[in-house]
């Protein structure tokens, strides 16, 4: 079990680009159950491989209640086939905005592509918290974040927040 250090805001590598995953291995399965135990550690319910300093596109979700049997699901190169025009509303939070939330708007349901930890190709209906779930951790690995859509007047305050609040705390990764 690796806890990886979560970036947190304003780290600019949150806003990077994730490239795809070019070869799944047993280093690349090993890295989806240290993100798992990142995820459960924190503890959220999804989490995407830029947040723990790779930026590869792959993420990791879970979204079993308390009390359900775990339901781990690893998601690699996600590609969104379609978008429902109904669109809904979910109070999201995030793992790298720590204790912030905010109600954020997104199509009700989309169809993913994607390749599991065994390099099988997956695809998924997704709507409700799902959806909701997979577009959030879609976005991060186009360095796209919850707070992008929310007012401008709320972002520039959270930003400023978490930029004030890394002057105050040691930096989350290493740089080389």
């Amino acid at each position: 079990m690796t806890i990886k250090p979560l970036i947190i805001l304003p780290d600019p590598l949150l806003r990077e680009l994730s490239r795809p995953v070019e070869r799944i291995d047993d280093d690349v399965r090993k890295f989806a159950r240290d993100m798992l135990d990142t995820m459960y550690d924190a503890p959220g319910i999804g989490l995407a491989a830029i947040q723990v300093g790779e930026p590869l596109r792959m993420l990791v979700l879970d979204l079993a209640k308390e009390g359900e049997e775990p339901a781990p699901r690893v998601v690699i190169n996600p590609q969104v086939l379609s978008r429902s025009d109904e669109r809904s509303v979910y109070e999201e939070g995030c793992l790298s905005i720590p204790d912030y939330y905010a109600e954020v708007e997104r199509p009700s349901a989309v169809r993913v592509k994607y390749l599991d930890e065994n390099g099988k190709e997956q695809e998924v209906e997704a709507d409700g918290l799902l959806a909701t779930c997979l577009q959030h951790e879609i976005d991060h690995l186009d360095g796209v974040l919850f707070i992008d859509y929310i007012s401008k007047l709320k972002r520039d305050m959270v930003l400023r927040k978490f930029k004030k609040l890394a002057k105050d705390r040691p930096p989350s990764r290493m740089v080389g």
